[in-house]
């Protein structure tokens, strides 16, 4: 980046427009900003910065005071700058907000931000962005550097010189990142990242699966208490592990398996032998309590015979019976059903015949009509979400077409609009040129006025001067007569006492006696003596009077002398000429500026209007084509929907047939169709029940035929309630079996019962083994059913877990590898020095700078000092790689830069700035830099050491490069013959004077 050219108007401490030609120091590559404290100096570095950035480094907070306190109200305030970046020249124009005079009525109004960025193409100015925040952005592209960077690299600001050495490695990181363009490095990483990422995410992915399978298996193990619940043991985390610990379980399922089994083989014995014993005690009780029962109902069963014998005859005709109650009962409710379904098919059949009555079905076939109805609704169903979405359908349509009806009428006014700005910026282009022309003689009409008044001033006050000029002369006049009357007289007097005294002496002469005067002896006419005689009282009165009149003609002579210089004067700064006719030659230079002052205004406006119309034709450009853009894209979406609402329109007008709609259609079909359906349900529930009517009734009539009773009443009378035929039943049987098997009991008991123990026996404990074998034996079956499901799952999850694990192993290794390296890229783990890709760059860039550096620090500190970058990482996990440590040559340790004196560290900061600009415009692709500015800090040096920054400081004008210094020391105005010096005039403004004393 180089400087050209700097104009300041009315800003800081500069009224008038000042100018500064950087070109003219490329010569000397070195030049001074000079002046005295408060003249202006470093306001040229903030003219640049605010030109460039449209802010100034001594005014980040607080009040920004950028307009000059000299201007009035009516100045202007404005900062130009060129400059060349690469290979493309520009020029940014700003102003800042200030307050103005209004333009219409009284009091001030506020004049807005002003920016405006130019680019020189083919030897003319062209626009590229005419609003602050637009020059703002453009600019953020060009320069490649932000306002803190461009501070810290090329305008070293005071208070700012060493905030690059002192930086903090985030700060310094952007700094660097900004310079050498790294960031590319940080979007590898990122990349890497996200790649590491989404292989992690694949694997992960891969491995859901697998853990789900593996979760199933082990809440199976944990489920069925496979592995043995230890309280100071923790659940296995590692896969391999986990996969193992489910074998283990599948294991102890398959040994449990097997042990179950032989428990349900023990179980099936141990039920088996139970039984037995039980029913070796049974038999023994019964036999002992059927003896003594068999006793006692003997004698009863005999006493009772003759009742048994009436109640056997009825229990026979019961029996006989109820034979013939299921059939008589399967037939009275046949007969019921088949009464109750002809009701409900007559009840269906006249809903069909209501419902078919409009229709052809009403003799067709049921199911025919049900399933023709069917298909029918399945396409109308179809067509009612169609006729749903109709009216929407429609709806977008005709937004659609309304979007592009507005969308036509746009670009047909845009182009109606655009059509007038070549005509329009054809005028303004002539008007501009007129005005133009009109606004240069500005200037000189200014000039001329400003000389014209000045004249018109001297003229009026010669005119002024002149009557005090005749009264001076006619003062002198007088006094020198006076002086010169007062003479006379005392010549006068003299005379007179002169003859006085010959009067006297020509009293005392004698004819022949030498003359005391002349020393003659004849004395023919000797003078008379005076009758008024002189006095020295009248003689020293009249010589006073003589000095009193010398003098007053003197100061009446001095008088008119300055009286005659002043009137020469004003006459000369007059020109001669009269004050009214200078009046009129001020009135004609006054209408001249005015005419001109206006034409100047009209320029800037038309300059402006013609900058904003190739604006708004520029945007209204991009806006039609943007308008074309969405006109298309209605117009498609127009006949994509049109086509789209006439095939559903067809579509629903079809299915809606004689219909009001297709809903209306679908609801009187669908009743249709269930009035059929209900009508053949209830048919065939009807032709169902009484076809079993008839058949129930024609098993009756056979079974009453082939029995002993007459008809079917006979039979249902005959009939007992289950608990009456129960009861009597086991009357009749216990006495038809107790009697006749009594008798033989008794005798076979006594037998059986001979020798046998005659005490009770006892079946209450039989009985319990009996039921617990039986239990036990059951719990073993079930046990050993679950078992083998357990087992026949946990081989099938093992079979899938292991499947699925060897997917996850073919991705694992390559994500673990990506992962590792996006995160040492990244600067972390295993990255052990936390230094991300981009900073292992920046940190090789910075090496080479601090290498530069050092070769001119080691000169300016005699080789004491050297500067040295360190990767030791930074404290509470900071990113390292950045930091800089100065090596003490006296103690041969290395301390932080924070401790160096002001003098130290301005050397090592300007050291530092050097190497940081040598290898930055040695970097293709980086941010050159061939112009630097140092504002103060030389002060703080010692002679020998100043002289050491001056040497280094004369050693950068060797590849064109061009360094501004800001300074007060004295040493440096006589080494720097190229300076600006920076001085304020009596009246207060400050104005900048481009000198090269060398050449001079």
């Amino acid at each position: 980046m180089r400087l050209h050219h700097l104009e300041l108007t009315g800003f800081g401490p500069f009224r008038e427009r000042q100018s500064v030609d950087f070109e003219a120091f490329e010569h000397d590559g070195i030049f001074l900003i000079a002046g005295r404290t408060g003249a202006g100096k470093s306001s040229i570095l903030d003219g640049v910065c605010f030109a460039l950035y449209g802010s100034v480094p001594r005014y980040e907070s607080g009040d920004k005071r950028l307009r000059s306190d000299h201007c009035e109200p009516e100045d202007p305030t404005e900062v130009r700058l060129e400059f060349t970046v690469g290979d493309r020249r520009w020029r940014v124009t700003r102003a800042p907000e200030y307050q103005r005079p209004a333009r219409r009525g009284g009091g001030l109004t506020t004049e807005p931000t002003r920016a405006e960025l130019e680019e020189l193409v083919d030897g003319a100015w062209i626009g590229r962005a005419a609003k602050p925040r637009d020059v703002g952005l453009f600019l953020d592209e060009v320069l490649g550097l932000n306002a803190q960077q461009f501070q810290q690299v090329i305008l070293l600001a005071q208070n700012r010189f060493s905030r690059f050495l002192l930086a903090s490695g985030a700060e310094r990181q952007s700094l660097l990142r900004a310079l050498f363009g790294t960031r590319r490095y940080e979007e590898y990483a990122r990349e890497l990242g996200e790649r590491g990422k989404a292989a992690q995410h694949e694997v992960d992915a891969l491995g859901e699966r697998a853990r789900t399978l593996l979760d199933q298996a082990e809440r199976l193990v944990a489920a069925h208490e496979l592995v043995p619940a230890e309280p100071d043991r923790e659940a296995p985390v590692d896969l391999a592990a986990r996969r193992t610990a489910v074998d283990l379980g599948e294991q102890r399922a398959s040994y449990r398996l097997d042990t179950l089994a032989r428990e349900r083989v023990a179980a099936d014995d141990a039920r088996t032998a139970a039984e037995s014993a039980h029913a070796g005690r049974v038999a023994l009780a019964k036999a002992q309590s059927e003896l003594g029962r068999a006793r006692e109902r003997l004698a009863l069963l005999e006493e009772s015979g003759a009742q048994v014998a009436v109640d056997r005859r009825r229990l026979e005709q019961a029996r006989a019976a109820e034979v013939l109650r299921a059939p008589l009962d399967a037939a009275g409710h046949a007969d019921r059903v088949a009464a109750a379904t002809a009701g409900a098919a007559a009840a269906a059949d006249a809903a069909w015949a209501h419902a078919a009555a409009d229709t052809d079905d009403l003799d067709a076939d049921l199911a025919g009509v049900v399933e023709r109805l069917t298909g029918e609704l399945a396409r109308w169903t179809a067509a009612l979400a169609q006729e749903a979405a109709l009216a929407e359908a429609e709806a977008s349509v005709a937004d659609a077409s309304a979007e592009a009806v507005r969308l036509e009428a746009d670009i047909v006014a845009l182009d109606a609009q655009r059509a007038q700005v070549p005509a329009e910026l054809a005028r303004l282009d002539a008007e501009l040129e007129i005005e133009r022309e009109a606004a240069a003689r500005r200037d000189p009409a200014r000039l001329r006025h400003d000389e014209t008044a000045s004249r018109l001033a001297a003229a009026v006050e010669a005119e002024r001067l002149a009557d005090a000029l005749r009264e001076a002369e006619v003062a002198h006049r007088d006094a020198a007569a006076a002086a010169a009357g007062a003479a006379a007289r005392v010549a006068q007097l003299l005379q007179r006492r002169l003859d006085g005294y010959a009067g006297e002496l020509a009293a005392t002469l004698v004819d022949g006696d030498p003359c005391a005067v002349c020393g003659a002896t004849s004395h023919p006419a000797p003078a008379e003596s005076a009758d008024d005689p002189v006095t020295d009282d009248m003689l020293t009165a009249a010589e006073a009077e003589r000095d009193a009149t010398a003098r007053h003609e003197r100061a009446a002579s001095d008088a008119a002398k300055a009286a005659r210089e002043r009137h020469a004067g004003a006459a000369a700064r007059a020109g001669g000429e009269s004050a009214a006719a200078l009046r009129e030659h001020l009135a004609a230079a006054a209408d001249d500026l005015a005419v001109a002052d206006r034409a100047a205004q009209h320029r800037d406006a038309l300059s402006a209007r013609r900058t904003q119309l190739a604006a708004i034709d520029a945007e209204a450009e991009t806006s039609r084509a943007m308008l074309a853009e969405l006109l298309a894209s209605a117009r498609t979406r127009l006949a994509a929907l049109t086509a789209t609402v006439d095939t559903v329109r067809h579509a629903v007008d079809e299915a809606r047939g004689d219909h009001a709609s297709v809903a209306e259609r679908v609801a009187h079909v669908t009743s249709i169709r269930d009035a059929a359906r209900a009508a053949a349900d209830a048919r065939a529930a009807a032709l169902r029940a009484s076809t079993h009517a008839e058949q129930t009734r024609a098993d009756v009539e056979r079974r009453i035929a082939a029995s002993a009773f007459d008809d079917a009443d006979a039979a249902t009378a005959a009939l007992l309630e289950a608990s009456e035929a129960e009861a009597l039943a086991d009357r009749i049987s216990a006495h038809d079996a107790q009697l006749s098997a009594t008798r033989a009991r008794v005798l076979e008991l006594e037998l059986e019962l001979a020798g046998s123990p005659t005490a009770p026996v006892d079946l209450v404990a039989s009985q319990a083994s009996l039921d617990t074998a039986d239990a036990a034996r059951t719990a073993a079956i079930r046990a050993e059913r679950d078992a083998h499901t357990l087992v026949e799952r946990l081989r099938d999850l093992a079979m899938q877990i292991d499947a699925a694990y060897a997917g996850v192993a073919a991705r694992a290794a390559d994500a673990a590898a990506i992962t590792r390296l996006a995160d040492t890229v990244a600067g972390r783990a295993p990255n052990t020095m936390k230094m991300d890709l981009e900073t292992f760059v920046l940190a090789a860039e910075l090496e080479e700078i601090v290498a530069a550096a050092n070769l001119r620090l080691g000169d300016m500190s005699s080789g004491r000092y050297r500067l040295q970058h360190t990767d030791a990482r930074a404290a509470r996990g900071a990113a390292s790689g950045l930091g800089l440590e100065i090596m003490d040559a006296f103690t041969g340790q290395s301390r932080p830069a924070q401790s160096l004196s002001g003098g130290e560290t301005f050397l090592a900061s300007l050291a530092l700035a050097l190497g940081l600009a040598e290898v930055v415009t040695a970097r293709a692709g980086g941010v050159r830099l061939d112009t630097l500015f140092v504002d103060e800090g030389f002060g703080s040096l010692d002679d020998e050491t100043l002289e050491l920054a001056m040497r280094t400081l004369d050693e950068l004008r060797q590849g064109g490069r061009t360094v501004g210094v800001i300074s007060h020391v004295a040493a440096m105005k006589e080494q720097l013959p190229a300076q600006l010096a920076v001085e304020a005039t009596p009246e207060g403004p400050s104005v900048i004077r481009q000198e090269d004393l060398a050449r001079v």
